[in-house]
Formats: C-alpha cells, structure tokens, sequence
C-alpha cells in the first residue's frame, strides 16, 4: 500500500452519527465543509433546513416549460391514465373559460377546481454549484426562478446567500446531494465583462494579476488552507516545547542583514496640503536674476577692465569699468550671503520635520531582537514579515518574505539542529494528516509525488555533512556541468543543494560548520578560526529550508567581526550589552515559511503561496 492511502486510512473519518448540522456562531449559516465532508457525503442531513452562502462556481439552466403543478389534492388518486387526463384537461381549459364566459357564467367554484388541478407553470430552473471554500467539492443548489431571477444568479463568481432544505440530487451526477433553495437572502451580482474569473482557466501566472479574487479559485482556496495549517501546526510546535511567541520591530534602525540589500525608510513627515505660494518677483529682483548669472557678469566685466587697462587710452571707460565690476562683486557677496541663508533655514526645517531622529530600515531580519528576549524566556520564537531590496527574479524571494525565526538559551548548534529537523517532521505530519483533501487535489493537478514527498518527509531521518563535505561531493560529480564552479569558500548555490538533495543523498540534508564569510557576524567561530557554528537545511524540490547558527556571546570576537566586515559599530551597541551584561550560550535558526508552502503544495514559484506578493517592479494594491 502507497504511503499516500496509509495516510489517507490513518485519517480519522467524519462519521455521520448526528442529523444535526453544525452552525457558525457568528453568521448563523453552515460552512459546506460540514455537509459535504461527511463520510456518507451529507445523505445523512436530507431534510435539514440550512442557510448556506457561497460563490458560484458553474451553473446551468433547465427550462420547466407547460410543466403541470398540482396541488396535494389534486395529486390523491392520480394514476398514469388520470395524469393524461389532467393534461388533456389543461389543455383544454381557455376552451372551457370561453364557453363559461358566453354564457355569462362566473362559477367560482368551477374556476377554483380547475386553478387545484393546474397552477401557472414555472419558467426555469438554476443548478448552481457553490463553493465557500472550505471544500474542494462544491455543493449543488437548485433554485427556482420564481424565487430568484435567473439572469443575477447565473454568472460565475455570484455572491449568495439561501436557505433551503437539504434532498438527494434532482439530476444524475457526482453529487449526492443538493439544496432546493426556498427563500434567497443575498445576491452579490457580478458584471460578466470584467469579472476575471468569468472565463473558464487561467493559470496560476496570470491570476497573479488579480490577488483580490484568485482566492475563490479552487486551486488557490487550497494552496491558503495549507499555509493555514503551517501557520497552525508551526505554533503548536513551538507551543508544545515551551518557547514563547513574541514580536520584534518590523521598523529598525539595525542594518540587521549584513548579506542583502536593506528598505531604507524615508523619515520626512510630507505634508499634504498644497505649498504656499511665492510671492510675485519684483522689477529690482529681476534685475539681480541669480548668482550664476551674475558671476558671468563678473567675468565679462573682469576682461573688459583688463583690455581696458592694456590699451590705456581712455581712462573715464576704465574707471567705469573698475566700478561697475566693484559693484557686481558686491551684489555677488550679498547673493551668496543669501543662500547661505536659505539652506540653513532648509536643513534647519528639514530636521525639524524628521519622523526618527536617525536612519531606519525595515528590517531583514528580527533574530538580534529576539535574542534579547531568549536571554529572559530562554525559548523565544517569532512569524512575521521581513524585507529585502535584492532586485531578484528569484522564485523563491520576495521583497516581503514571511519568516519564523528561533532562538534558544542554553543551547549548542547540535541542539538546534535537531530543533529544526524536528519542526520540519512536525509540520509535514501535521499538514498531511488534517489536509489531505487540499493536497489530494493539488496533486492531481501538478506534483503526483506531493503526499509521498511530505510522509518521507516525516519518517525518514536526515542526512548531517559538513560544508567541507559537500565541496567533495560536489567536486566527484564528473558527470555533472554546474554552472558556477565548485570551489572552497564558494556559497553553495540551487543547482548545487539540488544535487545533493535530489540526486546524491536522495533525502533532507543538513550542512553545517561553513566559512565565516558566507554567514553573518553573530554566527560563533569555531576553533579553526574559519569557520563558523551555522547551519542550513535543505529539503528536495526547493533547497534551503532553513538557516540557522550557534550565536557568539564572546565580545571580543564580535568586536572583531564587526571591524572586520567593516559594519557601523554604533548601530550594535544594544546588542552588544547582551555579552556585556549575563551572556549566554544561544543559538536559534530562521524558517523561510513562504518556501515551506511551496514545499508543501509542490508548486515551483513563491508568488503563488503569498496573498499578496511585493517583488521588484510590481506593488498593484
């Protein structure tokens, strides 16, 4: 058996032992997960009056035309000759309304007979499937057109919200079940021309384009309700083995990631009202123009004296000359004078209306903070979001990247290894066990090794190598071209993690001890004095999992690495006093939680696990 139908057999199964269906609390309607997720696929709730609400995914259109209605009475006693009969009858009766009216009859009773055996026919019927996306299976509603027009509830993506009673399905199908809709409470009508969701496919690339509405697409419903689950299972983690959650700034003045490009905030409070007007130039100021212009004055009126004084025949134009240079040469001073002026009235307003009195950033990384907290809680963990102004296609970086970052007291980077191992086994279990439903379709419909890749991942232990290592495997794989060439002190890049996880080692690999350059100045120093106590951990599909390191609590070390980078020790003061005041082992590792979800959805891009993604040259809304 597969390990994909051992997880789906582990999983518990919904059980209809109720035909009371779940309300939510606070929209008093019943989420579709809780009909359709049932092990007898929600024939166990037939006859339950629900409200449900959705969007529409597909629907069709049956026309009910000159079809006969009657009412309880006329229905006792109807055999098939008798329903011929009836239709005979009804036929027959503007006939029989005409011969009653000619002989100036108005019988009521005969009129009411004939509206018990036959009411006005009803023109159509909708099928809608709807999807609230809690299930990747939509639920059928049959809805009348005397309840609803049919033009406002057709369309793809209509809004609804209807009560009804549940009943087997009216038409063969794949649906057990469906809902004959008795009162419409909501319609959130759509305009069919621009409504990007009207056409039939659109692949994942070009609803990047719409982030406001990929969502209520099955395949994307289900790429969130994994993350969900990381988000979920990646707490309760943490939770378990006693770390506390805490937040750091996502606004530092910390360059904090000394490896990448950092947002630098503009700390100028703008103003949004309209500047004030200049005053109007007068005819003296005119006159003046600008200093630059004057200084060409000044030249033209210097060489001018100058021939005036070699030719030596009209000494009244020197004299002139002589003064209207003098006169220009004060009129520059006094412009001069008057800019000097102005910029310090500039810089001086300019200062008065700095929001931080220092440079700020957002921040790359929250593990400097987070480390001050480890040194009081002892285990501290933080999800948040982090920046960087790489100018990257990257797949697997954004320019808002969300991160779990960890720090343990006390510990070694033997300790944190196996933190990370373990988290990465946790979550996997976690998400194959209470998504499979998610991850079945997904599977179906891109990566077929999705469920097996997640099980193995939860099982199988995980291979530890050195840098060093890693460099020699690499270079005994004749067979292989890598486009950047293998040497010492290199950083590792994809296509390199990707041989060794895919092809060489086959399984999670976890390199450590690199060299001191390829990771950051915190990172403690071994005792060969080149390399450090850092880690990464690498998974098959998408490579670098998890970073993480031993930190270096000696301050003569960290004196030096910073000296040594050539960062801005001012800047690290306050982390400093953390080895000057009570230091202590720690260590703690970052967790790219964007490629944990293209991990776990099998997906190649990161901009398809984020809801809305900021890269280099795109920021729609």
């Amino acid at each position: 058996m597969s390990s994909a139908h051992q997880v789906f057999d582990e999983m518990p199964k919904p059980v209809p032992t109720s035909t009371e269906v779940d309300v939510l609390k606070y929209s008093k309607r019943v989420v579709l997960k809780r009909i359709l997720g049932r092990g007898d696929g929600g024939l166990g709730l037939i006859d339950q009056r629900v409200v449900v609400g959705g969007w529409v995914k597909s629907s069709r259109e049956m026309r009910k035309e000159h079809q006969p209605l009657m009412n309880s009475e006329a229905k006792e006693g109807v055999d098939g000759r008798d329903a011929k009969r009836v239709e005979v009858f009804q036929s027959r009766i503007p006939f029989l309304r005409t011969v009653m009216q000619a002989f100036g009859g108005n019988n009521t009773r005969t009129k009411e007979k004939v509206e018990s055996i036959v009411r006005k026919p009803t023109h159509s019927v909708s099928f809608l499937q709807i999807s609230d996306g809690s299930s990747v299976t939509s639920l059928q509603i049959m809805v009348d057109s005397s309840i609803a027009p049919t033009s406002q509830l057709m369309p793809i993506g209509t809004c609804i919200l209807v009560e009804g009673v549940l009943q087997k399905s009216s038409i063969q199908g794949k649906h057990a079940i469906e809902l004959k809709a008795e009162k419409m409470l909501h319609i959130g009508i759509v305009d069919q021309d621009t409504y990007p969701l009207s056409k039939k496919k659109l692949s994942l690339a070009s609803l990047r384009d719409y982030p406001q509405f990929r969502p209520r697409t099955t395949t994307v419903a289900s790429i969130f309700k994994i993350r969900n689950a990381l988000n979920q299972a990646s707490h309760i983690f943490f939770q378990n083995h006693g770390f506390v959650h805490v937040e750091v700034p996502i606004i530092t003045a910390t360059y904090t990631e000394e490896l990448s490009e950092n947002f630098q905030l503009s700390t100028s409070n703008f103003s949004t009202e309209e500047p004030e007007r200049e005053e109007p130039v007068s005819a003296d100021d005119h006159d003046i123009i600008s200093l630059e212009t004057i200084k060409l004055l000044i030249d033209e009126q210097s060489k001018k004296v100058e021939e005036l004084k070699r030719s030596n025949s009209n000494k009244e134009a020197l004299a002139a000359a002589v003064q209207d240079l003098h006169k220009a040469n004060l009129l520059a001073a006094e412009l001069e004078t008057r800019s000097k002026s102005k910029a310090k009235t500039k810089d001086h307003l300019a200062t008065e209306n700095l929001f931080f009195s220092n440079q700020a950033f957002l921040t790359a990384s929250g593990s400097l903070h987070l480390e001050s907290f480890a040194s009081a809680f002892g285990n501290v963990y933080v999800l948040g979001p982090r920046f960087q102004a790489n100018k990257s296609e990257s797949k697997k970086r954004l320019a808002e990247n969300w991160m779990i970052e960890t720090e343990i007291a006390f510990s070694e980077l033997k300790d944190v290894m196996r933190c990370a191992e373990d988290f990465v086994k946790f979550v996997c279990n976690w998400v194959s066990k209470n998504c499979f439903e998610d991850l079945y379709f997904l599977s179906k419909r891109g990566d077929r090794s999705l469920i097996n890749r997640l099980d193995s991942m939860a099982l199988a232990p995980f291979e530890s190598i050195t840098y060093a290592t890693a460099i020699e495997v690499l270079n005994k794989a004749a067979d292989t071209n890598f486009e950047t060439k293998i040497q010492s002190g290199v950083a590792l890049t994809e296509e390199h993690e990707s041989y060794l996880v895919d092809e060489f080692y086959k399984k999670p690999i976890i390199i450590f001890d690199y060299p001191k350059e390829l990771k950051p100045f915190n990172a403690r120093l071994n005792d060969d004095r080149k390399t450090v106590a850092a880690f990464d951990l690498i998974v098959p599909k998408v490579g670098a999992l998890i970073r993480g390191s031993q930190k270096e609590e000696r301050l003569n070390h960290l004196n030096r690495r910073i000296k040594d980078i050539g960062l801005q020790k001012d800047q690290y003061e306050w982390y400093l006093d953390l080895c000057k005041q009570g230091t202590v082992k720690h260590s703690g590792f970052n967790v790219m939680f964007d490629v944990m979800v293209v991990f776990a959805t099998g997906l190649s891009d990161v901009r398809d696990v984020v809801p809305f993604p900021r890269h280099h040259g795109k920021l729609n809304n």
